[in-house]
């Protein structure tokens, strides 16, 4: 069962101006999985920009925005290598998704060179 949406897009320029004016915002934005995965690719700030609309399309979706006390690692972006991406949740996120009655969520990654969006359903299995 569905229990909410979220959605985001976010400008690829934009990601990567912040991650070359702030070296540690990589740190205190994703997890240390999140910035491994990254890096292995052939341009890291396309997959980055994808991760932070996924981070932000969660965030709406469990209805919280960036406040609530869910901080932008509670939220973690898995898979990937070969395999479709999914969601992990961590601290207030945790308590948030549980509290909605949700026990995971599905995610859809997509960017280009100027763009990056995200999507991601909060689902139950109830």
């Amino acid at each position: 069962m569905v229990v909410a949406v979220g959605i985001d897009l976010i400008s690829v320029p934009r990601v990567r101006e912040a991650l070359r004016r702030h070296p540690r915002m990589a740190e205190r934005l994703y997890t240390e999985g999140e910035r491994a995965a990254c890096l292995r690719r052939h341009d890291p700030v396309l997959s980055f920009a994808a991760r932070f609309a996924a981070k932000e399309a969660a965030m709406k979706a469990l209805g919280t925005g960036w406040g609530a006390g869910v901080g932008w690692r509670d939220v973690e972006v898995v898979g990937g290598a070969g395999k479709p991406p999914g969601m992990a949740f961590h601290g207030a996120a945790a308590v948030r998704l549980k509290a909605l009655g949700a026990t995971g969520a599905l995610v859809s990654l997509t960017h280009e060179r100027e763009m990056a969006a995200a999507v991601v359903v909060l689902v139950s299995d109830r």
